[in-house]
């Protein structure tokens, strides 16, 4: 699970910055979140993987973070002419 919430994250990073796929990152950054908590959880259990869990929920929680600023600014701009 520490994977594929790492590999979320990469995406979803990459995605917060294109304004038309804001929207699928901030999605797949929340499935990143949920899997990296899920793999840090296993990681406990069975002491590998704890490291790739790590950088995938923090990835996920930056990707959403700068996707939801984004586009909060995007609708204040909107909002504003």
């Amino acid at each position: 699970m520490g994977i594929a919430a790492l590999i979320l994250g990469i995406v979803c990073v990459v995605l917060c910055w294109i304004p038309v796929w804001n929207w699928v990152g901030i999605a797949l950054g929340v499935i990143g979140i949920i899997l990296g908590a899920l793999g840090m959880s296993k990681a406990k259990k069975t002491g590998k993987g704890k490291g790739v869990a790590t950088a995938g929920l923090v990835l996920s929680i930056i990707g959403v973070a700068i996707a939801a600023i984004a586009w909060l600014a995007c609708f204040a701009c909107a909002a504003a002419a």
